[in-house]
């Protein structure tokens, strides 16, 4: 009898462990040779023809399960520095993240900042991990410019 509780008791957290297991994103920070539009106005929330970017985020899961997450970032540039920073979000197709336009990029401390792979250079990867709640998040590029052209997505937490 002691055996087959055991038994159930394994198979039970066998099954019940992929529920708990990390995830982990894969993100691909880019741009077209470096070259950057500097009156671009591609931020989070603003009307824009994305395709038009110039330097992009991009993310290989765009929904992730509640937990530990890791972030596996490289930058794919030939030329360009690119950092990524995480920042919560309340709702990706509204919000506009706070600016800082004499500086050009977004005020980290006022968007709620959870992290980040700071700097690579080109070619270069990193990684981040964080213990993400249900809702939205921002992974975005915030070297000056890079924010307005484009170097910014979401991902769903849930």
């Amino acid at each position: 009898m002691q055996f087959l509780r055991i038994g159930l008791a394994l198979t039970t957290l066998a099954v019940a462990a992929p529920a708990f297991a990390d995830s982990t994103v894969n993100v691909k920070l880019w741009d077209k040779n470096g070259d950057m539009n500097a009156d671009a106005k591609m931020g989070m929330g603003m009307p824009a023809n994305m395709s038009m970017a110039m330097m992009k985020v991009q993310v290989d899961k765009k929904v992730v399960p509640a937990g530990k997450v890791t972030f596996d970032v490289t930058n794919t540039s030939k030329a360009t520095v690119h950092e990524m920073i995480v920042v919560p979000v309340t709702d990706p197709k509204k919000t506009t993240l706070p600016y800082i336009s004499n500086e050009n990029r977004v005020d980290e401390d006022a968007a709620g900042h959870l992290g980040e792979v700071s700097e690579l250079d080109p070619g270069k990867s990193g990684s981040l991990t964080l213990d993400l709640k249900p809702g939205f998040y921002a992974v975005f590029c915030n070297i000056p410019d890079h924010f307005m052209n484009g170097m910014w997505a979401t991902i769903k937490v849930q």
